[in-house]
């Protein structure tokens, strides 16, 4: 059975108002459900079913009764709209360039970045579609319909596909069942139905035939009258006729409004930030170098390929494909290891950004079951009688009125009690919980005494106070003493018995009368087991939790505390507080606020709004249509393998279970990806800009081109090649205490101060080969600068990929990390290459010894002045290694 509490504590929200008729449209709520006469009047139908013809006429004309198929983008396309990443919009017209003046090595070069990049991003995204698509199939196959094979004829019950159901049809439910269609109830016995999957509510809800009236306040989906496709039966049966089917369903209105196109990802905003920053200098640099070379040197066309070389040389070209490794790589090692599909490979990077995680109590913070807390006596007191009493209920009213399963709260008390001592009685008749009554009587035969009954009630506390016999202000204090163990988290059941004497005619729920009080149980949500181990790791890692639920306040702070969330007076706020408030109120409230409760729907997204303006970086767990709203406007959506279809395609990340050990795992996920992109972005953006300013000073200076276009374009590609190791790193552990957030404003001024750096280091290298060639002029002399510059810039790129990586550096870990390795095979490069018997194919030749003396001593003041800059940004960074955090701020909305 499924009393009504004094806190019930329902979940259950509403998506709006609507008549349960075939065309149905929203509509203003009526002051009373429509009649069994009305809506079979309305459907043209009848008790009796429809006709095999009318079936037929409405299958034709309204379509079959199929959710609408989602829209899965194939590879081509996933392909093609990776090109739109500005990075490789501007690759590709920089090749097209390089093309249009022969330069076809770099145009090659150039076109192989975009298309591996793009192939990348399409493959991943397309796995995670597949993945996803395999955990669907949430609605029925067959349904048991009763029709007439013409009008006079008898009704025949039969199984026939659920496509086939058409508005009208009269269909026979049973526990396990799977509702089919949106239905009204013509009859019902003992009916609960799991409705978690449209509005989340852990335990079944109970459905009845009567015709209630409907209350402004109440949502459709607490409607007794009504059931709904996606829900299903778990205790009793019914016969209900189909109000609609197909599209005009609840489930497939809301996955509708689920395909919207979703905005843009808050990594998208911030690498598109960092992107058109950058595209502004590789714009402007080409122009640049034309126009100075022409003025100074006297130089035309022929410095064309070597400023779209300098543009190049500018551009992170490996950014797309990194960026897609780091994320592919994190979503397959979270899919492999903790059952987390990243759907969207961006979420995985926004994951790491969280600092705000909404999400619900039931099923996350406690189990979907409660478990008894007290026993409380009349007096307030500790009482064990009275748990054994309401044991004794459960149990004969579970065998004697023959229901399949108890329900979650018989089930708990039955798990606290001795089942020794419940077999002792000989029960002798029960009268099941009903909705009208909310109350459940057993009657048992009193030990040690012939002739003698025991009723023993059990239900809701204003229910049993009714019908004992009390004087009214004991039992005003009784109400009031539930009261405040309800406002305190728990649930709250009422026990009684009376005596009778022993009769042969069937009780019922009229003799439930003159009883005497015996006390209260109290119940409490049974914690996840894991969600205190959980919420310590997300709340050392930066992110707070709030909880947006539709249950009692105090059922949600309860469970609060009890994990040990800090929840005060002032960290609670109900729906009817948050109506009150404007959208700047709610985002101030919403900062100091922890619970909240009574949410529906559009509560749950509004709140999620407030929180980004707020400027934080909001998850969501959602599992129920009724999350739809807030899944789609937080900036990343997470949702259980289990939730409703529709929920679970709004998502951007699929959990295997409903557990906050997978989102606190994919959190560090996120955010050694986000560490490492950041870490990338910072070593290449600085070295290039350091080498650019270099290039244009010395274009100026030197009578000739300080590197011939193919040497730039080499050299970047050996150093975007190593740079792909920043894909396999391990960053240092610091990269989870906060989130990483990219914010191109602080990343162009760190990039601007290191690759002002790394130009003086430049600089200082023709200083030093001035010293070893006595002066450039020749065409030896060129050659060798070129050589010279070629080393030296791959040398101070292996530092800086070394000494500004965020890797960890614990003493228990003391083999090279692949960064460090690739620096190396770097380095090696720089100094073997222009000894090579390919050095001269280049352009190269070899450098004499002095050189490497000189170059040493001015590597040497290079790493002292990157050391020294990396202390000061440290220290402006806050305690402990802030520099390595990428905490750089949040691109706001």
């Amino acid at each position: 059975m499924a009393e009504t509490t004094a806190a019930p504590g329902q979940d259950a929200e509403a998506l709006g108002p609507s008549a349960v008729f075939v065309h149905h449209e929203a509509a203003p709520p009526a002051p009373s459900a429509p009649t069994v006469l009305e809506v079979l009047r309305g459907l043209d139908s009848g008790p009796r079913g429809l006709t095999e013809t009318q079936a037929e006429e409405r299958l034709a004309r309204l379509g079959e009764n199929t959710a609408p198929a989602r829209y899965q983008a194939s590879w081509p396309q996933l392909f093609v709209r990776s090109l739109r990443d500005p990075f490789t919009a501007v690759l590709g017209c920089l090749g097209l360039v390089s093309a249009a003046v022969f330069a076809w090595g770099t145009a090659c070069v150039i076109l192989l970045l975009v298309v591996v990049s793009c192939v990348l991003r399409a493959s991943g995204e397309n796995r995670a579609d597949r993945s996803t698509a395999a955990l669907r199939e949430l609605v029925a196959t067959t349904a048991t319909v009763v029709r007439r094979n013409d009008a006079e004829a008898a009704s025949v019950t039969r199984e026939v596909p659920v496509a086939e159901l058409v508005p009208g049809d009269v269909i026979r439910l049973g526990p396990g069942d799977l509702v089919p269609a949106d239905v009204r109830l013509l009859r019902a016995t003992g009916l609960t139905v799991h409705q978690a999957a449209l509005t989340g509510e852990s335990a079944p809800v109970a459905k009845s035939a009567d015709e209630l009236p409907r209350v402004r306040s109440v949502g459709v989906f607490e409607q007794p009258q009504l059931c709904f496709q996606g829900s299903s039966v778990a205790s009793g049966s019914a016969s209900a006729v189909v109000v609609a089917t197909g599209a005009r369903t609840r489930f497939a209105a809301t996955h509708e409004r689920a395909a919207v196109r979703p905005r843009a990802s808050a990594f998208d905003r911030s690498v598109q930030g960092i992107s058109w920053i950058l595209i502004r200098f590789m714009l402007l640099t080409p122009p640049l170098v034309l126009m100075a070379n022409a003025a100074l040197r006297g130089r035309g066309l022929e410095t064309l390929p070597f400023a779209v070389a300098v543009a190049v040389g500018l551009t992170p070209e490996m950014l797309p494909v990194l960026v897609t490794l780091c994320l592919a790589r994190g979503a397959s090692l979270l899919a492999h290891a903790h059952g987390v599909i990243v759907r969207r490979l961006p979420a995985l990077h926004d994951v790491g950004a969280v600092d705000v995680l909404c999400l619900d109590k039931t099923g996350t913070l406690t189990q979907d079951r409660p478990v008894a807390d007290r026993a409380l006596g009349p007096d307030g007191e500790d009482d064990p009688d009275v748990l054994h009493w309401a044991a004794v209920n459960a149990w004969w009213t579970l065998q004697l009125a023959d229901l399949p399963e108890p329900d979650a709260l018989d089930e708990a008390i039955l798990d606290a009690a001795d089942e020794e001592e419940l077999t002792a009685y000989d029960g002798v008749a029960a009268v099941p919980f009903a909705p009208d009554r909310r109350l459940a009587t057993a009657v048992v035969r009193t030990p040690r005494r012939l002739g003698a009954h025991t009723l023993i009630v059990k239900g809701d506390v204003q229910a049993v106070l009714e019908r004992c016999a009390l004087a009214d202000d004991e039992r005003e204090r009784l109400h009031g003493l539930a009261a405040r163990h309800a406002d305190s988290g728990v649930r709250v059941l009422a026990v009684a018995t009376a005596e009778r004497s022993a009769r042969g005619r069937d009780y019922t729920a009229a003799d439930a009368r003159g009883l005497t009080f015996r006390g209260l149980v109290t119940l409490r949500d049974e914690l996840a087991p894991t969600a205190a181990d959980a919420l310590e790791v997300l709340t050392h890692r930066g992110v707070t939790i709030k909880v947006l639920t539709g249950d009692h306040p105090g059922t949600a702070v309860r469970a609060c505390l009890d994990l040990g969330i800090p929840v005060n007076e002032d960290a609670v706020l109900t729906a009817d507080r948050v109506d009150t408030l404007t959208d700047a109120e709610l985002t101030e409230a919403a900062a100091r606020t922890t619970v909240f409760a009574r949410c529906t729907p559009d509560h749950k997204a509004r709140i999620t709004r407030a929180l980004q303006r707020a400027g934080h970086t909001v998850g969501f767990l959602g599992d129920g249509v009724n999350d739809l709203p807030a899944l789609r406007a937080a900036d990343v959506g997470i949702a259980p393998r289990d939730a409703a279809d529709v929920a679970r395609e709004g998502a951007d990340l699929v959990l295997a279970e409903k557990d906050l050990t997978a989102i606190a795992h994919a959190v560090a996920a996120g955010r050694y990806a986000g560490g490492n992109i950041a870490t990338y972005l910072r070593i290449t953006l600085s070295s290039n800009l350091g080498n650019v300013l270099a290039m244009l000073s010395a274009g100026l200076l030197l009578p000739f081109l300080p590197m011939l276009p193919a040497q730039v374009l080499l050299q970047n590609l050996c150093f975007d090649a190593a740079q792909l190791a920043f894909a396999h790193d391990r960053p240092h552990p610091a990269v989870l205490h906060r989130p990483t957030v990219l914010n191109p404003r602080r990343l162009l001024r760190f990039i601007t101060g290191f690759g002002v750096l790394n130009a003086v280091a430049d600089l200082a290298t023709f200083g030093v080969l001035a010293l070893a060639l006595h002066g450039p002029g020749t065409g030896d002399d060129e050659a060798m600068f070129h050589s010279g510059w070629f080393t030296e810039n791959l040398l101070t790129q292996a530092l800086v990929m070394v000494l500004l990586r965020a890797g960890r550096r614990s003493a228990e870990h003391r083999r090279p990390s692949p960064v460090v390795w690739a620096a190396i095979a770097l380095a090696a490069i720089g100094l073997a290459l222009p000894l090579s018997p390919l050095g001269p194919m280049l352009g190269l030749t070899a450098l004499p010894a002095v050189y490497y003396l000189l170059l040493t001593a001015v590597l040497a003041l290079y790493t002292a002045g990157l050391l020294a800059a990396r202390a000061r940004y440290a220290s402006r960074g806050g305690s402990g290694p802030a520099w390595i955090t990428a905490r750089f701020g949040r691109n706001t909305h």
